[in-house]
């Protein structure tokens, strides 16, 4: 699994005419000097063929951009790993610091020294997109934050993501913490080629936690046909980021907005992209993705 993600990386590095990056692990230490230049805009745009890694739009796809919540993604990634190597499994607890608990919302909402189970923690981060949880979640996996973050980057540049620097697990406000469009259709493409038996969350739209029925703001997700996820996000500075994975009739495509001056403008320009570019992408054959299993 990991060459077809490092084929389809290298295929959207190839259609873009960009030089190829290193897929090697990096050393948390070498990641945190990254120096990272200024930014002048908000809006980049990347649509995918997500069967081959063919880039079929892009707009500054490779420019430095705040990822915001899309920071979840790779959150996830790593809690996703930390599953399937049988470091926790669905019914851990995850304690609750009182850091992350302090967290500003988006949140659930805890005291200090409780829990969340993973399964509800994963919830949490694709639904409500949690700050508290992402936390606690980095907290429990990396013994800090900061020294999650350090992982989380690591990670990126494993997988061909060679613009992506993470200061935090939740994508709250950090001048450093930066990324491209192109990392992020890849990191969306990722999850469902390595972690199919848990891409399935991403399309889930509500959950139920202590007895309260929580939703989420994808608005994508049950109205855009074959719309399957993945993730939203916003900080003032980012604007209105989404990642979107589509699988319909054989065709798999994904396409990446951020910098949506609203959420209503940024799924609209989504549902252009779509409309134009699903027919263009590859019908069956070829490196196909995994499909996600149906969540009953």
């Amino acid at each position: 699994m990991l060459r077809l993600i490092l084929q389809i990386a290298a295929a959207m590095l190839t259609a873009g005419g960009l030089a190829a990056c290193t897929t090697a692990d990096v050393a948390p230490s070498v990641i945190t000097t990254t120096t990272l230049p200024a930014m002048t805009s908000k809006h980049a745009v990347i649509v995918v063929d997500a069967s081959n890694g063919k880039t079929l739009y892009s707009l500054d796809s490779e420019l430095p951009r705040y990822p915001a919540s899309l920071t979840k993604m790779m959150t996830l990634y790593m809690l996703f790993e930390a599953l399937q190597q049988g470091r926790v499994d669905m019914t851990a607890q995850i304690p609750v610091s009182a850091y992350a608990a302090a967290r500003p919302p988006t949140k659930i909402g805890f005291r200090p020294g409780e829990t969340i189970d993973v399964e509800s923690a994963i919830h949490a981060l694709v639904i409500k997109s949690a700050n508290d949880v992402a936390v606690a979640v980095g907290e429990y996996l990396g013994g800090t934050e900061e020294r999650f973050a350090s992982m989380m980057t690591a990670k990126a540049r494993q997988l061909g993501m060679r613009g992506t620097t993470f200061r935090n697990a939740s994508g709250l406000p950090d001048p450093e913490q930066r990324t491209t469009a192109r990392d992020m259709a890849l990191l969306g493409m990722t999850l469902r080629v390595r972690y199919p038996q848990y891409y399935r969350y991403f399309s889930e739209t509500s959950f139920t936690f202590r007895g309260r029925t929580i939703r989420g703001h994808n608005d994508l997700l049950g109205r855009v046909q074959g719309v399957d996820g993945i993730k939203t996000g916003y900080v003032r500075d980012s604007g209105f980021n989404i990642v979107t994975s589509v699988d319909t009739e054989g065709r798999r495509m994904v396409a990446v907005v951020m910098g949506g001056q609203t959420a209503r403008a940024r799924n609209a320009e989504v549902e252009q992209l779509i409309e134009r570019y699903l027919p263009q992408t590859a019908q069956s054959g070829g490196a196909s993705l995994p499909a996600a299993p149906v969540h009953r």
